[in-house]
C-alpha cells in the first residue's frame, strides 16, 4: 500500500479511504498527509462531488454552528465572519519570496523559510477534535484546455460549502488526470473558535502564498477573501503560470451583450472590488458568464475567455429591487444563498442600501446588535457590515449565458478597464490600439480603496489592470505579457476605459447614474462591430452626442440632455495630466522592469493634452473635438 495511504487510513472511514484511494495520485496523498500531519484533525472527510457528499457538507456547516438556518426562505442560510475578519487582508496576505530575490516593492513579501516557519507553527494541532475536508476544485470548465485543478484541505464546512457554490467539481478530473496530474494546493485552518464560531485569534491570522510549492496558507481567518483558496489566493498561482505559458489569468468579469438582429457579443472587464464589476456583469437583458476571475487564451490566434467560476460571491451592499431586479430576485426567492455579515431579524436578511428602512435591531457579525452600539474604539456599529456578501451559484440567474461550461471558453470582443476615478476620465472611451489601452486604460487604471479591503476607505491609488493585490509576478513584467499577447493575435478585442465615478468639477456630485453604464456597453458593442462614430480627443475616442441621445431613449427610455453629455464627456486637462504624473511616478518608484512603451505612450498622451490645451483650454467641450475619419 502506498505509505502515505496507510498512514492516513486511520483517520478516515471506510468509504472515505475508498474515495482517496480512487485518485492514482502519491502526490495527492503525499500532501493530504503531510498537512494531517501538521494539523493533526479528529477525521478526514474527502468529498467526492457526490450529491450524497455535498448534502453532508452544507449538513455540517449548520450542525457545527459555521452556518445558521434561521432564515425562513427554504435554502437560505447566514454565517458571520466577526468584528475583525471582514475583507481582505493586505497586510496579512504575503508572498514568501526566497533569500536573494524580491517582487517589485509594491507587493507584500516575507523571507520563505521565515514564512513557511511561521505559518506552519500557527497551522500546529489547528485541527485537534475537528474534522480536515478535503476538496477537489475544477478552475475553469472541466476537461478543457482552460482547466487548472486545485485541492484544498480545510477545517471549515462553511468554506467547504462555499466551494459548492462557486467551483466546478473537480474530484472525478483528478480521477482522470492519474499520477502525473499537477495542482494548485491550499491548507486553511479558521483556528480556535468562540462561542460565536467565528475565529478567535484574528491577531494571529496570516494568509501566506508559496510561489515556488504552488501553495496558499491560510489560518485565523474565515472571511471567504481569505479563506476559499482557489478565489484570490490560487489567482496569485494561476497568474505566474499563465506568465510562464504564454497565456492571461485576469480579474475581469465576462459577459455577453446583445445588440442589432440579436448578435451577442463577449466583453471582459477588469474593476477593483466595488467598483461596478458585478452590477456591469448583471445587466438587465444581457448574459453573465462570470463577475471575478477570466482566463484569457490564444486560440487559433483568437482571444477566447472562460470563467474561472461558477458562481458569485458578490458583495451585497446596495442591491435593491429597482437597480438589480435581477440578484434581487434570486436574493429574495427560495435556493442556495449563503448570506454574510447582513442583519437578521426574524428570520428575514437585512443590509445597507436595500431600499427599505432596515430593524433597529437583531443580530449581525458582532452579535445582538442594536442601534447606537459601538464598537471598542467608539465607532457606531452599522446594522450590516459595508462588505456583507451573498454567495451563489450562477446556474441561479436567470440570464446566465448557455456558454458557462463551453470547453473553448468564449470569443472577446472588447475588453474594459474601470475603477473609481473622480476627477479625470470620461465615463466611457475607446482606445486608439491594443498598445494604448493596455497602458492608458489598463496599466494606469487608478482607483479609491473601497471597504473590501482591510484598511483606510477613499485613498486613491494605481491599481494595474485591477490586478495589483493578487499579482505574483514582477509588475513590468505583466504589463508586457498583456503587450505580447495582443500583439500575437490576429483578431484583437478592441480596449475601453470606463468610469462610473466621475464627479462634478466644484461640487463633487457624481455625474453618472447608476443606470447609464448600460448605455455605455451597448455604445461598445456598436464600437466593436464599427457601426457608431466617434471624436478624437487625447486620450482616447469617445461618443458622438446624437448616438449616446438615441441609445439613452433605446435602453433607458429616458431624454439626455446635451448639457449631461458636455459635463460627462468634458476633457479636463490638468486632471489627466496630473494623472499621467502619477501613473509616471509610480512605475519609477515601485517597478524597475518597466517597459520602455510605458513611458513612450503616457509621453505622448501628455504632448496631445498639451497641444489641445494650448488650442482650447484647460477644460474643453467635446464639442470642439473631431470625428474621426468616416464617422
Amino acid at each position: 500500500m502506498n505509505p502515505y495511504l496507510e498512514v492516513l487510513q486511520p483517520k478516515m472511514s471506510a468509504v472515505d479511504f475508498q474515495k482517496l484511494s480512487r485518485l492514482d495520485n502519491p502526490i495527492v496523498h503525499e500532501f493530504i498527509a503531510k498537512e494531517s500531519d501538521l494539523c493533526h484533525p479528529e477525521k478526514i472527510f474527502i468529498c467526492s462531488d457526490s450529491a450524497e457528499d455535498i448534502a453532508y457538507v452544507r449538513k455540517q456547516a449548520i450542525a457545527t454552528g459555521e452556518e445558521q438556518a434561521i432564515l425562513t426562505t427554504k435554502g437560505h442560510t447566514v454565517h458571520f465572519d466577526g468584528e475583525h475578519d471582514q475583507g481582505r487582508d493586505r497586510q496579512q496576505t504575503k508572498y514568501l519570496v526566497p533569500k536573494g530575490l524580491t517582487l517589485s516593492k509594491a507587493l507584500n513579501q516575507i523571507d520563505r523559510q521565515e514564512g513557511l516557519a511561521e505559518v506552519r507553527s500557527l497551522l500546529r494541532d489547528s485541527m485537534a477534535g475537528k474534522t480536515m475536508i478535503v476538496r477537489f476544485i475544477s478552475l475553469g470548465p472541466t476537461d478543457s484546455i482552460f482547466t487548472i485543478l486545485g485541492l484544498q484541505c480545510t477545517d471549515s464546512w462553511y468554506v467547504a460549502h462555499s466551494e459548492d457554490l462557486l467551483y466546478r467539481p473537480g474530484y472525478e478530473q483528478f480521477v482522470k488526470a492519474g499520477p502525473k496530474s499537477d495542482f494548485l494546493r491550499v491548507v486553511h485552518s479558521a483556528g480556535k473558535l468562540n462561542d460565536d464560531k467565528v475565529s478567535a485569534e484574528p491577531d494571529k491570522k496570516r494568509i501566506y502564498i508559496d510561489h515556488m510549492d504552488s501553495t496558499i496558507y491560510s489560518v485565523n481567518t474565515q472571511y471567504a477573501g481569505n479563506s476559499v483558496g482557489f478565489k484570490k489566493l490560487a489567482f496569485r498561482l494561476a497568474i505566474r503560470k499563465a506568465s510562464s505559458e504564454g497565456w492571461l489569468a485576469e480579474h475581469m468579469l465576462l459577459m455577453g451583450v446583445f445588440g442589432p438582429g440579436g448578435r451577442k457579443t463577449y466583453f471582459a472587464g477588469a474593476f477593483p472590488s466595488a467598483c461596478g464589476k458585478t452590477s456591469t456583469a448583471m445587466l438587465p437583458g444581457e448574459t453573465i458568464l462570470g463577475d471575478d476571475i477570466a482566463y484569457i487564451r490564444d486560440i487559433d490566434s483568437v482571444a477566447r475567455a472562460v470563467n474561472v467560476e461558477s458562481g458569485i460571491f458578490g458583495i451585497i451592499q446596495d442591491v435593491n429591487p429597482r437597480d438589480d431586479a435581477l440578484i434581487w430576485k434570486v436574493l429574495t426567492n427560495p435556493g442556495e444563498i449563503i448570506f454574510s455579515n447582513v442583519l437578521v431579524k426574524d428570520g428575514k436578511p437585512y443590509w445597507l442600501g436595500m431600499g427599505q428602512e432596515l430593524p433597529k435591531d437583531g443580530l449581525n457579525y458582532t452579535g445582538a446588535w442594536y442601534e447606537g452600539k459601538k464598537d471598542e474604539e467608539g465607532n457606531e456599529i452599522p446594522p450590516a457590515n459595508k462588505n456583507a456578501r451573498y454567495t451563489v451559484a450562477l446556474k441561479a440567474l436567470e440570464n446566465v449565458d448557455p456558454e458557462l461550461d463551453n470547453p473553448m471558453g468564449v470569443e472577446l470582443g472588447g475588453i474594459m478597464y474601470g475603477g473609481r476615478d473622480a476627477k479625470a476620465y470620461v465615463p466611457v472611451q475607446q482606445s486608439f490600439s491594443w498598445e494604448h489601452g493596455i497602458i492608458a486604460y489598463g496599466a494606469s487604471l487608478e482607483t479609491e480603496t473601497t471597504f473590501a479591503t482591510i484598511g483606510k476607505e477613499g485613498v486613491p491609488e494605481i491599481n494595474m489592470m485591477s490586478i495589483q493585490d493578487f499579482i505574483s509576478i514582477p509588475l513590468g513584467k505583466n504589463v508586457h505579457n498583456n503587450l505580447d499577447f495582443g500583439r500575437k493575435l490576429k483578431k484583437r478585442p478592441i480596449i475601453f476605459g470606463v468610469n462610473y465615478f466621475l464627479r462634478e468639477v466644484g461640487n463633487g456630485k457624481y455625474l453618472n447614474s447608476p443606470h447609464d453604464k448600460h448605455v455605455w456597453v451597448k455604445w461598445m458593442e456598436l464600437r466593436v462591430h464599427d457601426e457608431v462614430g466617434a471624436l478624437i480627443t487625447p486620450t482616447g475616442y469617445i461618443p458622438k452626442y446624437e448616438d449616446l441621445r438615441r441609445l439613452f431613449k433605446q435602453v433607458l427610455g429616458k431624454n439626455y440632455p446635451k448639457e449631461d453629455y458636455i459635463k460627462q464627456f468634458t476633457i479636463r486637462v490638468p486632471e489627466n495630466l496630473a494623472k499621467i504624473d502619477r501613473v509616471s511616478r509610480f512605475y519609477q518608484e515601485n517597478v524597475t522592469d518597466t517597459p520602455l512603451e510605458l513611458f513612450g505612450i503616457l509621453y505622448l498622451q501628455r504632448q496631445r493634452l498639451l497641444e489641445a490645451k494650448e488650442k482650447y483650454g484647460d477644460y474643453i467641450s467635446p464639442e470642439n473635438f473631431e470625428k474621426e475619419t468616416g464617422a
